[in-house]
C-alpha cells in the first residue's frame, strides 16, 4: 500500500478503535484522554493526505473525479461490492475541518461534561462514531458504501441529542431522526435507481452521467436532491435543524454545524450533480428559489427571535441556503462560492455555539432578554462574540465573506430573469443576516448587566480558549487567504462542470 492507502484507512480505523478502546477504558477521565488522542491522531492523518502528487497520471482520458489518492479493493465480491476509498480537492477541506472540530470536542469534554444521564466516556466514544460516519462519507467513492457511511452517523447523533441534551431533548431527537430517516429512505431508492441503471456504483465511472438516459437521470435527481436537501436543510426541510441545534449539548450542536450538515451539501454537489447532471440542469432554477427563500425566511425568523442558541441554529438555514444558491448556478464561480462557504460555516457557526454553550452554563439562561450587559462582566467572552458575530454577517477579510458575496456574484453572473432577481434577493438576504446579528450584539453586549449576567465571572478556562482559538485563527485565515480552500478544489471544480454542463 501508498502513503496516501495507508492514510485513508487510518481516516477511518483509528477513530473506530478510538472509540472502541474508549468504551472499554473503565475511568471516566482516562477514556475521555484517550479519545481526545484518538481524534488529535486522526486529525495528523488527515492533514497529511495533502502530501503527494496531486495530478492525474492514469493512462487514457482523465475522468471528472480524479482522486489524489485512492484505494479500491473488493468488499462483497458476490454483490460486486467495493471499499473504495479517495480524496481530492473538494472533499479535502471538508475532511480536515471534521477531524479539526472532533478534536475540539473530545477536548472540550476533557474540561467540562454536559449535563445529562450519560458519562462522558459515553459521549466522546459517540463523537469519535459520528466522525467515522462523517468522515466515510466524504472519502466515499462508491455508492453503497457512500449510503452505508451516510447512515453510521444517524443513531450515534440521536444519542447525543438524546442523553446529553436540553430539558426538551427526546422530542427533538426523535425529529432529528425521523426527518434523517425520510432523507434515508429517499436516498436509498435514488442510489438503487443509478446502479441498476448503470450496473456500477463507482462514483469515478458514473460522474457526468454514465450513460444515464435522461429520464433515469431526472428520477434519480429528484430522489437524491430531495435526500441531501433534508440534511443540508433547504427550506420547507429545515424544521428538525432549531430544535436539535437548540436541546443539543455545546459539543453535539458544534458537531451539527460545523460538519453534518455539509454532509447535505457535499452529497448534493458530488453525487447528485455529479452522477445526474441533466436532472441537476433541470431542477436548477427550483433549488435557486427554495435556497434564496431559505435565506430570506432564516434571517426574517432570526430578526424575531429570543433564545440564543435558537437563533444561531436559524441562521445556519440562511447561511446554507447561500450555499445551496451556489450549487444551484451550476458554474465555477457558484460551486467555489459553495465549498468555501462550507468551511466557513463550520468554522464560524462552530465558534458561534462553543460560546453560546458557554454563556448559557454560566447565566444558565440563553434568553436574549436576560443577558445584557455581557461586556462589562465578561469583556473577552463579548468580544469573541462579537468577532464570530461580524464573522458570520460576512465582514470582508473574514471567512464569511467569500461564500455568500460570490454565491450572489455567481446568480447574477448567471443572467436572465430568474437569476438576477434571485441574486437581488439573496443580497437583501445579506443585508438582514448583517441586521439580526447586530441585533444580537446589541442585546447580548451592550446596556446595564442583567441580574444573570452581573454575576458572572469575568474570566474564560484554558480549556475554552485551546478549543476556541484554532476557530479564530481559521476564520480569519480563511478570509484573508481563501485560495486555502479555493486552491486546491479548482482544478476539480472545473473538471467537474466540464464533465456535466452540455
Amino acid at each position: 500500500m501508498t502513503l496516501g492507502q495507508v492514510l485513508l484507512v487510518a481516516a477511518l480505523a483509528v477513530p473506530a478503535v478510538g472509540a472502541a478502546v474508549v468504551a472499554a477504558v473503565p475511568r471516566d477521565r482516562a477514556a475521555r484522554l484517550v479519545g481526545t488522542a484518538a481524534a488529535g491522531l486522526t486529525l495528523l492523518a488527515t492533514a497529511a493526505l495533502a502530501t503527494g502528487d496531486r495530478g492525474w497520471t492514469a493512462y487514457g482520458p482523465a475522468p471528472a473525479l480524479r482522486p489524489w489518492h485512492r484505494l479500491d479493493v473488493s468488499w462483497v465480491p458476490g454483490l460486486d461490492l467495493r471499499f473504495h476509498l479517495g480524496v481530492d480537492g473538494i472533499s479535502y477541506p471538508l475532511v480536515v475541518l471534521t477531524a479539526l472540530l472532533t478534536l475540539l470536542c473530545c477536548a472540550y469534554t476533557v474540561w467540562k461534561v454536559p449535563d445529562g444521564g450519560g458519562s462522558g466516556r459515553a459521549l466522546v466514544a459517540l463523537l469519535l462514531v459520528v466522525e467515522v460516519g462523517i468522515l466515510g462519507t466524504f472519502l466515499a467513492l462508491d455508492l453503497v458504501l457512500f449510503f452505508l457511511f451516510f447512515e453510521v452517523v444517524l443513531l450515534p447523533m440521536y444519542a447525543v441529542i438524546a442523553g446529553w441534551g436540553g430539558p426538551d431533548r427526546r422530542r427533538a431527537a426523535r425529529k432529528f431522526a425521523l426527518y434523517t430517516l425520510l432523507g434515508s429512505v429517499l436516498l436509498l431508492v435514488g442510489v438503487y435507481v443509478v446502479v441498476a441503471a448503470a450496473g456500477t456504483a463507482d462514483l469515478v465511472a458514473l460522474t457526468g452521467g454514465a450513460g444515464l438516459s435522461r429520464g433515469t437521470q431526472l428520477a434519480a435527481f429528484a430522489l437524491l436532491g430531495l435526500a441531501f436537501a433534508v440534511k443540508s436543510p433547504l427550506w420547507p426541510l429545515h424544521s428538525w435543524l432549531p430544535d436539535a441545534h437548540t436541546q443539543a449539548p455545546t459539543v453535539g450542536s458544534v458537531v451539527l454545524a460545523g460538519v453534518l450538515l455539509k454532509m447535505g451539501t457535499y452529497g448534493l454537489i458530488r453525487v447528485a450533480v455529479g452522477v445526474a447532471p441533466e436532472g441537476a440542469r433541470w431542477a436548477a432554477p427550483a433549488l435557486g428559489v427554495l435556497a434564496v427563500a431559505a435565506i430570506l425566511v432564516g434571517s426574517l425568523v432570526c430578526l424575531a427571535q429570543g433564545e440564543l442558541k435558537r437563533l444561531i441554529a436559524y441562521s445556519s438555514v440562511g447561511h446554507m441556503g447561500f450555499v445551496l444558491l451556489g450549487v444551484a448556478t451550476l458554474t465555477a464561480t457558484g460551486i467555489q462560492a459553495a465549498l468555501i462557504g462550507n468551511i466557513a460555516h463550520g468554522v464560524i457557526t462552530g465558534l458561534l455555539f462553543f460560546l453560546a454553550g458557554a454563556i448559557k452554563d454560566r447565566a444558565h439562561t440563553g434568553e436574549l432578554a436576560e443577558l445584557s450587559g455581557l461586556r462589562e462582566t465578561a469583556p473577552r467572552l463579548a468580544g469573541l462574540l462579537g468577532f464570530a458575530a461580524v464573522a458570520s454577517l460576512g465582514l470582508p477579510g473574514l471567512a464569511g465573506f467569500w461564500g455568500e458575496a460570490f454565491a450572489v456574484v455567481a446568480a447574477v453572473e448567471r443572467g436572465g430573469p430568474l437569476w438576477t432577481t434571485l441574486g437581488v434577493l439573496a443580497a437583501v438576504g445579506g443585508a438582514l443576516t448583517a441586521a439580526y446579528l447586530l441585533r444580537l450584539l446589541r442585546r447580548v453586549t451592550h446596556g446595564p448587566p442583567s441580574p444573570v449576567v452581573g454575576r458572572l465571572a469575568p474570566g474564560l478556562a484554558a480549556a475554552e480558549l485551546t478549543a476556541w482559538a484554532p476557530l479564530v485563527l481559521l476564520a480569519l485565515a480563511v478570509g484573508l487567504a481563501p485560495t486555502l480552500v479555493l486552491g486546491v478544489a479548482a482544478d476539480p471544480v472545473a473538471a467537474l462542470l466540464e464533465a456535466v454542463l452540455p
